[in-house]
């Protein structure tokens, strides 16, 4: 075990001498370095499998919190608003992780194609985990980074290896949350049709009535659902999306923090003021003078 940590260590860090390679040439994988540890950050966590050959990492969902290093790996269902840290990194010793998205269709395909053996007993609530990271599950990762090497044989090979990995995760010890997430018609499914819906509106009124009308379900089970899967509600989950978009908006484009407020559907420039600051830890104009005088610094 400790040897296919290495290895998969050393790849990492090979791949990522010169920077995060946050886009491969192989669809979805991701690959990290860093060199001390890092302060916490929001970010949405989107359906993936995340595993770090050296280092660790805190990811907080709500009142939840999850740990994970070179022998757990921590997955995620659905998209998840988190606050992450990494906690483990230094010059000698740097973090070193990978991400690779998740496919449900693929992971549907597979439970449809494949005699999986019934999954371990489990209550699978939260749309996060952790899972043991086994050696047949690091020796497929391995393959899939090696494959950087040899691009040509990438549209070929790598949907393989996706593949082998969505299987291990599937008959693993987080199997249950993964099935529950592929199933059309479970809970969960209809929670995560309902997430896409708000990731994809979030400027808009809320009217959840209409939100649970529309993935068949009453509103008392709606709400309970939800808040299983993401440890907030969905007034919470809009939120969340409106003020990280107006921090992007201010940031990137930029705008004044009124113009952001409205365009992610505030209508009260104090509200937007105020929720910001629970957020972020600092007014609109305070916090994104101080992102930009971290990133001079950098």
């Amino acid at each position: 075990m400790e040897t296919a940590i290495g290895s998969l260590a050393d790849s990492i860090a090979r791949w990522t001498e010169s920077g995060d390679q946050s886009a491969t040439d192989i669809p979805g994988l991701s690959l990290h370095q860093r060199h001390e540890q890092s302060p916490p950050m929001t970010a949405m966590y989107e359906p993936r499998i995340c595993v770090i050959a050296q280092g660790a990492k805190r990811v907080i969902l709500g009142d939840d919190t999850y740990v994970y290093d070179a022998h757990r790996y921590l997955i995620t269902s659905v998209h998840l608003p988190t606050v992450v840290q990494v906690i483990e990194a230094s010059r000698d010793k740097p973090y070193l992780g990978l991400a690779l998205k998740l496919d449900q269709r693929e992971l549907s395909q597979l439970m449809v194609d494949s005699h999986l053996p019934p999954p371990r007993p489990q209550q699978p609530n939260r749309g996060m985990a952790t899972g043991e990271a086994t050696e047949p599950l690091l020796a497929a990762f391995q393959r899939l980074i090696d494959l950087l090497d040899e691009p040509e044989d990438i549209p070929i090979l790598a949907p393989l290896i996706q593949r082998e990995i969505f299987y291990r995760l599937l008959v693993g010890d987080q199997g249950a949350r993964l099935r529950q997430i592929a199933s059309v018609g479970s809970r969960s499914h209809q929670i995560a049709r309902a997430i896409d819906w708000l990731k994809n509106n979030y400027a808009q009124p809320l009217r959840i009535d209409d939100l649970a009308r529309q993935v068949n379900m009453s509103v008392s089970t709606f709400h309970h659902h939800f808040r299983a899967l993401t440890a907030m509600s969905p007034l919470q989950y809009q939120k969340w999306l409106r003020l990280n978009e107006a921090r992007r908006l201010m940031l990137a484009e930029p705008l004044d923090a009124t113009t952001a407020a409205f365009q992610v559907g505030y209508e009260s420039t104090s509200q937007f003021s105020r929720e910001y600051s629970r957020l972020f830890g600092a007014p609109p104009l305070r916090d994104i003078n101080s992102l930009r005088q971290s990133a001079v610094a950098v």
